[in-house]
């Protein structure tokens, strides 16, 4: 599967972006949150290099944790038709503005977000495109969360036979085949 380079920046950013949500309901501390406050919503934007971002404040914070829910439920949509709507909607409600740009060294490349977005706005256009790019390949079951019990990650599965199973083969995927390997040890006697 080839992806652009802006789509694959994109499709990080929003795997980024969901994996900052808490296993389960945050602490009031907002502990667990990897979104907790306005410095780590900044920390965010430089991390992935997020272009006029501006001042944030708690609106912003706010809009952002939102549309990270959203984008959870795309990796859940059970089809791709769920998954479609839930990006159509958050596209539409960014208001999308398609514009060609080659700053920063990149070449020529599509930003979908108006000039003067808030900083969710660009998120929800930009990795909504990216994640819309994915769904009209056909390939939207290439979103996935980690098998392993104790992670639930997403991913964007880009393996060409759609067979990675963990958000990552050196971590998780690592653990659980150490696992398996005592266990069958064990089992052997030995």
């Amino acid at each position: 599967m080839l992806i652009p380079h802006d789509t694959r920046i994109a499709l990080d950013t929003v795997v980024d972006l969901v994996n900052t949500a808490p296993e389960s309901e945050p602490p009031p501390d907002g502990t667990g949150d990897g979104l907790a406050d306005i410095p780590a919503l900044y920390a965010f934007a430089e991390r992935h290099h997020i272009s006029g971002v501006g001042t944030l404040g708690e609106k912003d914070l706010a809009a952002v944790r939102d549309v990270r829910d959203r984008f959870a439920e795309v990796f859940a949509a059970p089809d791709p038709h769920t998954a479609a709507d839930l990006v159509n909607r958050l596209v539409a409600a960014a208001g999308t503005t398609p514009q060609l740009t080659d700053h920063d060294g990149y070449d020529w490349h599509v930003h979908y977000f108006a000039p003067d977005a808030s900083i969710a706005d660009h998120l929800a256009a930009d990795c909504g495109m990216a994640l819309a790019f994915i769904i009209v390949a056909g390939e939207q079951e290439r979103l996935r969360r980690c098998e392993a019990p104790d992670c639930g990650h997403a991913f964007v599965d880009l393996s060409r036979n759609r067979s990675r199973r963990y958000c990552s083969s050196r971590t998780c995927g690592n653990r659980l085949h150490v696992a398996a390997y005592r266990a069958r040890r064990k089992e052997a006697g030995g």
